[in-house]
């Protein structure tokens, strides 16, 4: 089976970024079954109903995780920060020890129920 869009943007980076990028589409996947998974605009983007709901872009020093309407998802940990214009808000990470694991999920559940 050749290789997805995204496997080969995550092969392209060097660690700890690339267990990052690992680590974070694999919680996306579990948690977003019905999302499709594709390189949107250069970087892995996760799409319900043509909709963008996550993605993430790697930068020199860490991963800037993406939700579109994150700033609708309620956030105990403080870690997702407005971003930019509409609803997005986003979180970095430099170690795939500090991806959020259970908070990730409830964010990226909270995120797909916001679009279903």
């Amino acid at each position: 089976m050749a290789p997805s869009a995204i496997d080969q943007y995550i092969s392209g980076l060097e660690e700890p970024l690339a267990s990052v990028a690992v680590t974070l589409r694999d919680h996306i996947a579990a948690a977003l079954p019905d999302a499709s998974g594709d390189i949107w605009q250069g970087h892995p983007v996760w799409k319900i109903n043509a909709r963008p709901v996550v993605g993430f872009e790697a930068e020199p020093e860490y991963v800037i995780v993406t939700f579109w309407r994150g700033q609708d998802i309620p956030d105990s940990t403080g870690s997702l920060v407005p971003s930019g214009t509409g609803r997005i808000a986003t979180y970095r990470v430099a170690n795939p020890a500090f991806v959020h694991g259970p908070a990730l999920r409830t964010w990226l559940q909270q995120a797909a129920q916001l679009e279903g």
